[in-house]
């Protein structure tokens, strides 16, 4: 009788003990380490630092709560990456920003964390604040317009002033480099192959 009671109670477990390794396989992701040594915005760039922060955590709370509420898929891993990229380059000392960053790198799929904003106001700010730096002469200020335009589209596609300044920015200038932002060494190391190569 304990025999036959065991053999089931192991049919009955069975099921549950498979769905929790299957769980376990879907939890796993790759994340490659953004290596950013260095922002790629200069003390010109029109923002305080204390806006740069404020921006930088923002951002970076947007990009793991986009992580967590999609259980780490592709698609979420490399929307964050861009998202906490330029969050890392705007203040590269943000919290939140780092220890996002470092949770990912140990295969930990962050918690969902708070925000100032939700994705509709972040999506307006991050449309207004854009359209202030467009106005700057510096080039650096019309870079970053580029990227927070197009992030601003993505982040909520039903504001349409966010969707047309965006389309607009792609016509006139074509889309923002991100690997700038993701993979400033592998650019960088490109860039003086590409010289090398062009040297007589």
């Amino acid at each position: 009788m304990k025999f036959w009671q065991s053999t089931i109670l192991t049919l009955i477990t069975l099921p549950s003990l498979l769905a929790q390794e299957n769980d376990k396989e879907k939890s796993k992701f790759t994340w490659e380490p953004l290596e950013i040594r260095k922002s790629s915005f200069s003390r010109a760039l029109v923002m305080l630092d204390s806006e740069r922060d404020e921006y930088a955590g923002n951002l970076a709370a947007y990009a793991a709560n986009e992580i967590a509420s999609n259980g780490a898929s592709i698609h979420s891993l490399k929307k964050g990456r861009r998202i906490l990229a330029l969050a890392m380059h705007l203040s590269p000392r943000n919290k939140q920003a780092l220890v996002t960053q470092f949770q990912l790198s140990k295969g930990i799929v962050p918690e969902k964390s708070p925000s100032d904003y939700s994705s509709k106001v972040l999506a307006r700010l991050l449309l207004s604040r854009a359209q202030i730096l467009v106005q700057q002469p510096q080039a650096e200020n019309s870079r970053l317009a580029r990227y927070l335009i197009q992030l601003a589209a993505e982040i909520d596609p039903r504001n349409e002033d966010a969707v047309y300044a965006s389309e607009i920015a792609r016509l006139d200038h074509g889309v923002p480099n991100w690997k700038q932002l993701t993979d400033p060494t592998k650019q960088e190391n490109s860039k003086s192959k590409n010289s090398e190569s062009n040297d007589p």
